[in-house]
This record gives structure tokens, sequence and C-alpha cells, in this order.
């Protein structure tokens, strides 16, 4: 039995309006995750907020907050909250890595029984981190905040739609299962997700993977308070990109199902060449031979093309275990 499973076991109550057994948060440690990234404006807020929200409810919490390469000051910002609370740790990446990156580098400085991911600028209420909290309390091992009314642009919303897609036929995510970057998910989770090999991390997609036990719980979503979101339409195809050539290998598989079918029209009209030469239709000396063999030799090359990028892909996705971030600096230490 695990240390999760154990302190889990520890914390179970019966519940005062029912017979079923919930967990006691106040039993349990929270690490919150933020990556940040051009927030010198709003980090600092964002941070006495989440301190204050922990502490009036009288939780065990750290809060790890990780640099993403901003060029603001946003770094001088955090720093100063780190050595000013025991509690806040920050850390320096080398260069913007990405959200993803981000999150992947404040779970594994993590030490808490669960483990909450939210942004950087206030769109995630702190507040609403309790939430998660009481609906993991359930028994849950991955609670994904479902926004009831999401505070973003028009792409953002089609963007949010295309990659919901992709999860759902790359990652199993379940029809009635809405996710976003605002979650908690418990130890067992956060530690598959670290120990995983993937070059190009992406802990939505991940948490999917690794959890059995999953729900949404609604939570606000508020507007900015100052400035405009970092999260651009490129950023979004990025992703995507992301999702589809690191973790699935449906587009090679449509790839090949192309080249397939380009060799098998090759073969085809190689045929009716042929057909055409032996009775007596061809007109040029040599054109049947060489339409026949050009059509032939590049439908092979196509499908076999196919075959190996199949096999390159699976090839990379084995032995790829390159360090996908480097921290430069850290100020304050996890307990």
């Amino acid at each position: 039995m695990s240390d999760t499973d154990n302190d889990i076991r520890a914390g179970e109550r019966s519940d005062d309006h029912g017979g079923d057994r919930r967990l006691d948060r106040s039993a349990f440690t929270y690490s919150i995750v933020v990556p940040v990234y051009n927030s010198v404006e709003l980090v600092g807020r964002t941070v006495d907020t989440i301190v204050e929200v922990f502490e009036s409810a009288e939780l065990s919490y750290e809060l790890v907050l990780v640099n993403d390469g901003s060029r603001d000051g946003s770094w001088d910002v955090i720093a100063g909250r780190a050595r000013d609370n025991p509690n806040v740790v920050a850390l320096n990446l080398l260069r913007n890595y990405g959200q993803h990156f981000a999150n992947l580098a404040g779970m594994r400085e993590a030490t808490g029984d669960y483990v909450i991911t939210m942004d950087d600028d206030l769109q995630n209420p702190p507040d609403q981190a309790l939430v998660l909290i009481d609906e993991a309390m359930t028994g849950r091992d991955a609670v994904f905040g479902k926004f009831a009314n999401k505070q973003a642009a028009g792409y953002r919303r089609i963007g949010s739609k295309l990659i919901g897609l992709i999860n759902r036929r790359i990652f199993a995510q379940p029809p009635g299962l809405a996710v976003t970057n605002f979650r908690i998910l418990r130890r067992d989770v956060v530690d598959r997700i670290c120990q995983s090999r993937a070059a190009y991390p992406y802990i939505t997609g991940q948490a999917l993977m690794y959890s059995s036990n999953r729900s949404n719980v609604l939570v606000r979503h508020e507007p900015r308070p100052v400035g405009k979101s970092t999260y651009g339409i490129s950023r979004i195809l990025r992703l995507v990109l992301t999702i589809l050539f690191a973790y699935s290998s449906f587009p090679l598989r449509v790839a090949a199902g192309i080249g397939a079918l380009v060799a098998v029209l090759s073969f085809l009209l190689g045929a009716v060449y042929l057909v055409r030469a032996m009775v007596g239709e061809a007109t040029v000396p040599g054109w049947t031979s060489m339409i026949v063999l050009l059509a032939f030799f590049n439908g092979v090359t196509i499908a076999l093309l196919s075959m190996l990028g199949e096999y390159v892909v699976r090839t990379l996705n084995t032995v790829s275990a390159l360090q996908p971030y480097h921290v430069v600096d850290r100020v304050g230490e996890t307990r």
C-alpha cells in the first residue's frame, strides 16, 4: 500500500449529512503550482491572494511559482515573495518553454498530497481552489474546474473545442467531462506524470491517461484584471501539433492511408496504360513502359515511406528521454 493510500485512509470521515465516507481536507498537504509568464502587474496579487485563502482555511500548503522565461520583471516579484514566505518556492527556467513544461517543473518540485495547477492572472480565483479540494475529498484522483461562464476571446473558445475533440480521440476523455488547466491531482497521478518519458509534456492529456476517478466541479472564471492573455493563436496551434505528433500516430496513419490510396491509384493507372498498349491504342513508342514503371515505383515508394514513418515515430517515442527544461535559479526550499 502506498503512502498516499495510507494518508487517504487516515483522512476518511463520515459525512454529517449522510452515510458516505469523505476525506478530511485538513489531513492533507496541498501544493499549488503556478506558471508565470510576463505577469509583473498581476502575479504579486495572485500570490498574496493564494496565501490568504489557504491560511484562512487553515490548510497546510506550499506555493510553487515557475517563471517561464518572463522578460518583464516577474521573476523579481516571485523571488521576493519566496524570500518573505517560507511556504513559497520560486523557480526560474532557462527560457520560455511553455505552460506545460512549467507545470511539469512545478509538479516535480511539489511535495503535497494533492497538487493544484492554476494560472497567474487571477482568472482562476484562488478561493475556487477550495471548491476543487472539497470535490477531491469525495475520493477523486483528478478534478477539473468547469467554468460556469468562461471569460475568454472567441478564438480561445474555438481552440478549446478543437483540443477537446483531440483529447476525446487520443486520451479517451469521457464525453461528459470538461478539462481545464485549473485542476487538482492526487499525488499518485502526479507521480505518474513526473515519471513519464514524454519529451513534450501535455499535462491535461497525461492527467487523463494516469487517473481513473475523475470529475468536474463548477468554478468561477473571472475577466483578466490587467492586460491581455499571452496565450494566442500561435500557442494554441503549437499545442494542437504537440498533442497530435507527440501522443498519437494518427497523423502518420492518415498519411499512410493517403499513401496507400495513391499507390493503388498508381497501380490502376499503370494497368490501364498496359491494357491500352496490349490492344494497340498506344501511339508513342515507350510511353506505356515509362508510365507503368513510374506509377509502380512511385506507388511503392510512397507506401514504404509511410510505413517507415510509422516506425520512426514509435522509435523516437521509445528513446526520447531528454531533459525537457532547465532550472537556472531557485528561491526557497520545498519541505
